[in-house]
Protein backbone atom coordinates (compact mmCIF):
# COMPACT_ATOMS: atom_id res chain seq x y z
CA UNK A 1 0.00 0.00 0.00
CA UNK A 2 2.93 2.28 0.93
CA UNK A 3 4.32 1.85 -2.29
CA UNK A 4 0.95 2.76 -4.50
CA UNK A 5 0.81 6.15 -2.34
CA UNK A 6 4.35 7.05 -3.26
CA UNK A 7 3.96 6.04 -7.06
CA UNK A 8 0.71 7.91 -6.88
CA UNK A 9 2.24 11.46 -5.43
CA UNK A 10 3.10 12.99 -8.58
CA UNK A 11 0.26 12.40 -10.22
CA UNK A 12 -1.95 13.68 -7.16
CA UNK A 13 0.68 16.81 -7.14
CA UNK A 14 -0.33 17.40 -10.96
CA UNK A 15 -3.93 17.01 -10.70
CA UNK A 16 -4.36 19.48 -7.85
CA UNK A 17 -4.19 21.95 -9.86
CA UNK A 18 -7.54 21.47 -11.44
CA UNK A 19 -9.36 25.08 -10.90
CA UNK A 20 -13.05 25.61 -11.48
CA UNK A 21 -12.37 29.31 -11.91
CA UNK A 22 -10.17 28.51 -14.85
CA UNK A 23 -12.78 26.49 -16.80
CA UNK A 24 -15.36 29.38 -16.57
CA UNK A 25 -12.31 31.82 -17.99
CA UNK A 26 -14.05 31.23 -21.62
CA UNK A 27 -14.77 34.21 -22.84
CA UNK A 28 -13.65 37.22 -20.71
CA UNK A 29 -11.94 40.14 -22.49
CA UNK A 30 -8.66 39.68 -20.65
CA UNK A 31 -6.88 36.34 -19.61
CA UNK A 32 -6.08 36.45 -16.13
CA UNK A 33 -2.25 36.40 -14.98
CA UNK A 34 -1.19 32.63 -15.29
CA UNK A 35 0.55 33.79 -11.46
CA UNK A 36 -2.06 34.65 -9.84
CA UNK A 37 -3.90 31.10 -11.27
CA UNK A 38 -1.64 28.42 -11.23
CA UNK A 39 -1.16 25.85 -8.25
CA UNK A 40 2.46 26.05 -7.65
CA UNK A 41 4.15 22.39 -5.37
CA UNK A 42 7.13 20.81 -4.47
CA UNK A 43 8.53 18.99 -7.47
CA UNK A 44 7.41 16.07 -9.06
CA UNK A 45 8.43 14.05 -11.68
CA UNK A 46 5.77 15.24 -14.81
CA UNK A 47 4.05 12.97 -16.89
CA UNK A 48 5.80 10.64 -19.59
CA UNK A 49 4.27 12.97 -22.34
CA UNK A 50 5.39 12.12 -26.27
CA UNK A 51 4.47 14.31 -28.82
CA UNK A 52 6.07 14.97 -32.32
CA UNK A 53 7.58 17.83 -34.19
CA UNK A 54 6.76 19.48 -37.45
CA UNK A 55 8.66 16.30 -39.39
CA UNK A 56 7.60 13.73 -37.46
CA UNK A 57 10.40 13.06 -35.06
CA UNK A 58 9.04 11.16 -31.83
CA UNK A 59 9.66 13.97 -28.51
CA UNK A 60 9.59 13.55 -25.09
CA UNK A 61 9.99 15.98 -22.47
CA UNK A 62 13.77 14.48 -21.24
CA UNK A 63 14.43 15.72 -24.91
CA UNK A 64 14.71 19.17 -23.20
CA UNK A 65 16.01 18.97 -19.97
CA UNK A 66 18.04 21.57 -18.73
CA UNK A 67 15.06 23.93 -20.17
CA UNK A 68 12.83 25.38 -18.38
CA UNK A 69 9.37 24.06 -20.00
CA UNK A 70 6.26 25.76 -20.04
CA UNK A 71 3.60 22.77 -21.71
CA UNK A 72 0.43 23.60 -22.73
CA UNK A 73 -2.00 20.92 -24.46
CA UNK A 74 -4.63 22.61 -26.73
CA UNK A 75 -5.96 22.37 -29.97
CA UNK A 76 -6.76 24.74 -32.82
CA UNK A 77 -11.02 24.14 -32.14
CA UNK A 78 -10.10 25.28 -28.67
CA UNK A 79 -11.36 29.12 -27.69
CA UNK A 80 -10.06 29.78 -24.71
CA UNK A 81 -6.51 27.59 -26.05
CA UNK A 82 -6.78 30.72 -29.02
CA UNK A 83 -7.16 33.28 -26.72
CA UNK A 84 -4.05 32.11 -24.61
CA UNK A 85 -1.99 31.11 -27.07
CA UNK A 86 -0.91 34.57 -28.39
CA UNK A 87 0.44 35.23 -24.82
CA UNK A 88 2.68 31.83 -25.29
CA UNK A 89 3.87 33.43 -28.83
CA UNK A 90 4.98 37.02 -26.89
CA UNK A 91 6.25 35.10 -24.19
CA UNK A 92 8.96 32.89 -25.84
CA UNK A 93 11.69 35.19 -27.30
CA UNK A 94 11.72 36.53 -23.51
CA UNK A 95 12.61 33.45 -22.31
CA UNK A 96 15.38 32.25 -24.39
CA UNK A 97 18.26 34.30 -22.64
CA UNK A 98 17.92 32.06 -19.38
CA UNK A 99 17.22 28.54 -21.54
CA UNK A 100 13.19 28.69 -21.19
CA UNK A 101 10.43 26.94 -23.84
CA UNK A 102 7.69 27.22 -24.53
CA UNK A 103 6.28 23.71 -26.09
CA UNK A 104 2.26 24.22 -27.49
CA UNK A 105 1.38 20.70 -28.24
CA UNK A 106 -2.04 20.31 -30.24
CA UNK A 107 -4.26 17.39 -29.88
CA UNK A 108 -5.70 18.29 -33.23
CA UNK A 109 -6.72 14.92 -35.00
CA UNK A 110 -5.26 16.58 -38.00
CA UNK A 111 -1.72 16.94 -36.59
CA UNK A 112 0.84 19.45 -37.74
CA UNK A 113 -1.43 20.49 -41.17
CA UNK A 114 -4.01 21.81 -38.60
CA UNK A 115 -1.50 23.52 -36.74
CA UNK A 116 0.90 24.98 -39.69
CA UNK A 117 -2.34 26.47 -41.04
CA UNK A 118 -3.52 27.98 -37.78
CA UNK A 119 -0.12 29.61 -37.16
CA UNK A 120 0.26 30.98 -40.39
CA UNK A 121 -3.18 32.25 -40.24
CA UNK A 122 -2.57 33.63 -36.91
CA UNK A 123 0.83 35.03 -38.14
CA UNK A 124 2.39 33.02 -35.18
CA UNK A 125 6.11 32.60 -35.45
CA UNK A 126 7.80 32.13 -32.17
CA UNK A 127 6.49 28.80 -31.19
CA UNK A 128 7.44 25.37 -32.57
CA UNK A 129 4.39 22.79 -34.22
CA UNK A 130 4.44 20.21 -31.14
CA UNK A 131 1.22 17.86 -31.94
CA UNK A 132 -0.35 14.84 -30.21
CA UNK A 133 -3.11 13.94 -32.36
CA UNK A 134 -3.96 10.81 -30.84
CA UNK A 135 -4.45 12.96 -27.69
CA UNK A 136 -2.89 10.37 -25.28
CA UNK A 137 -1.17 13.01 -23.62
CA UNK A 138 -4.08 14.18 -22.03
CA UNK A 139 -4.50 10.93 -20.44
CA UNK A 140 -1.18 11.41 -18.97
CA UNK A 141 -1.83 15.28 -17.64
CA UNK A 142 -4.66 13.23 -16.19
CA UNK A 143 -7.48 15.98 -17.42
CA UNK A 144 -10.40 15.79 -20.38
CA UNK A 145 -10.42 19.18 -20.22
CA UNK A 146 -7.79 22.14 -22.19
CA UNK A 147 -5.93 24.05 -22.33
CA UNK A 148 -3.67 22.62 -19.33
CA UNK A 149 0.10 24.32 -18.86
CA UNK A 150 2.84 22.40 -16.71
CA UNK A 151 5.80 24.41 -15.92
CA UNK A 152 9.13 22.12 -15.89
CA UNK A 153 12.26 23.30 -14.08
CA UNK A 154 15.50 22.70 -15.59
CA UNK A 155 16.26 20.21 -13.62
CA UNK A 156 12.98 18.31 -15.61
CA UNK A 157 10.62 18.71 -12.58
CA UNK A 158 7.13 19.45 -12.57
CA UNK A 159 6.68 22.46 -10.55
CA UNK A 160 3.00 24.20 -11.28
CA UNK A 161 0.08 23.51 -13.46
CA UNK A 162 -2.95 25.56 -14.48
CA UNK A 163 -6.29 24.14 -16.41
CA UNK A 164 -8.08 27.10 -17.97
CA UNK A 165 -6.50 30.06 -20.45
CA UNK A 166 -4.53 32.47 -18.66
CA UNK A 167 -1.98 35.74 -19.62
CA UNK A 168 1.75 33.99 -19.97
CA UNK A 169 3.31 37.19 -20.64
CA UNK A 170 3.68 38.62 -17.88
CA UNK A 171 6.69 39.99 -15.44
CA UNK A 172 5.36 37.58 -12.77
CA UNK A 173 5.50 34.91 -14.54
CA UNK A 174 8.79 35.77 -16.43
CA UNK A 175 10.43 36.07 -12.53
CA UNK A 176 9.38 32.77 -11.70
CA UNK A 177 10.51 30.96 -14.58
CA UNK A 178 13.46 32.17 -14.30
CA UNK A 179 13.71 31.17 -10.76
CA UNK A 180 13.03 27.71 -12.15
CA UNK A 181 15.96 27.71 -14.72
CA UNK A 182 18.64 27.39 -11.73
CA UNK A 183 19.71 23.93 -11.82
CA UNK A 184 18.75 22.06 -8.47
CA UNK A 185 21.42 19.83 -7.90
CA UNK A 186 22.18 17.22 -4.74
CA UNK A 187 25.42 18.25 -2.65
CA UNK A 188 27.29 15.66 -1.39
CA UNK A 189 25.38 16.25 2.34
CA UNK A 190 21.99 15.47 0.87
CA UNK A 191 20.70 18.74 0.39
CA UNK A 192 20.02 20.81 -2.68
CA UNK A 193 22.05 23.69 -3.89
CA UNK A 194 19.80 26.55 -5.77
Amino acid sequence: MRRSLIAAAPALALGAGLSNRAYAQTEADELPDAATGWNAFAPVPPPPLVFQNVHGRRLTLADFKGHVLLVNLWATWCGPCKEELPTFAALAPKLKHFGGLVLPISIDVDGVSAVRGYFRQQDIRTLPILVDPDGNDLDMMQTNGIPVTLVINAAGMAVARLDGAANWNTKAVIEFLRHQARKIEPNPDGFTNV
